[in-house]
């Protein structure tokens, strides 16, 4: 039995499962809200508030990890991590609590995000857009198979746009709209830097994993369109409501209460994505990083714990073969 800790600049995940008769069954999921990331943008720190946050997320995590026999575990650290100049105080913090992090690349994240939106896609030739919206970072990968085209990080997350936005701008409709669509340019700028790579590439199909976006499929369903499914003439037309919502602090249909103040830049940055690389429409992948790390970690059983201490030199390898 195996662990993975997905520790994002939104949320932390747990995701405990077995290899049982060639698959992976999941026997325990949880995510917590932690939003390590909070401010990270104008301080570059981790906040007090959202150090304490996380350490008493890992704690539960690590009592929850020990009412089962676990053979291995894997905690990863994703952007704010790597951007942080405290971070190494929470992870030495983490370790007193007897967890172990390990911080990866935006290009190693990116990896093991592909890894695990396919495993629930059926073996299929065609190129594959993969997308994950994070509260710091979004990975873009293209890929046919287990064989990556394109493996990108950009700087830009649903926490990240809210705090350049979103956090003082007046509580009107015309001075959330004009927000929006500041966010919404500034996310195709962002995504511009690798556009021409992407088009290069080419793609059938996209597929969008994170909280983010599950959101945002969820509201899209509730307005009328296909379960699991945002196109970007849906985002276009829920601009005004998601507004009016915000404004009013109003209920909407799909949207749960935890996830509300990341509803306006999350529309922000999945709007400037899709524009920036032509998508008509994404569909939602409930599999992202913590399964692919789950995956990677079952299928390099033997030489996992090598891998972890020279630093996952062969993640790449060993997930596009």
């Amino acid at each position: 039995m195996h662990a993975c800790i997905d520790l994002g600049s939104n949320s932390f995940h747990l995701l405990i499962g077995e290899w049982q008769q060639g698959k992976i069954e999941i026997v325990e999921r949880l995510s917590e809200k932690v939003q390590l990331g909070e401010n990270v943008r104008q301080t570059g720190r981790i906040s007090p508030a959202a150090f304490e946050r996380g350490l008493a997320c890992l704690r539960h995590f690590s009592h929850l990890m020990a009412q089962y026999p676990l053979q291995q575990y894997w905690a990863l650290g994703t952007n704010t991590f790597r951007v942080t100049e405290n971070a190494d105080a929470f992870i030495a913090s983490a370790g007193e609590i007897g967890l172990d992090i390990s911080v990866i690349s935006g290009v190693q994240e990116a990896v093991l995000i592909y890894a695990g939106v396919i495993t629930e896609l059926p073996s299929s030739d065609v190129h594959r857009l993969v997308i994950d919206i994070g509260g710091g970072s979004t990975e873009v990968i293209i890929g046919s198979h287990h064989q990556r085209l394109l493996t990108d990080s950009l700087q830009i997350g649903s926490v990240a746009w809210r705090d350049r936005f979103f956090c003082d701008v007046s509580p009107d409709t015309e001075s959330i709209l004009a927000a929006m669509d500041a966010g919404r340019q500034a996310a195709i700028e962002v995504f511009a830097a690798v556009a021409p790579g992407v088009a290069r590439c080419g793609w059938q199909q996209a597929h969008a994993s994170s909280g983010t976006v599950k959101m945002l499929a969820a509201i899209c369903q509730e307005q009328g369109s296909p379960a699991g499914i945002v196109s970007l003439e849906a985002l276009r037309e829920l601009k005004t409501l998601l507004a009016e919502t915000i404004v009013a602090q109003g209920e909407l249909a799909g949207l749960k209460e935890a996830r509300r103040d990341l509803l306006l830049p999350g529309w922000c940055v999945l709007s400037g994505l899709m524009e920036a690389y032509r998508v008509p429409s994404v569909q939602f992948s409930a599999t992202a990083l913590r399964e692919g790390m789950l995956d990677f970690m079952v299928r390099n059983e033997k030489t996992f714990d090598a891998m972890i201490r020279s630093d996952l030199p062969s993640i790449s390898s060993a997930t596009s073969g």
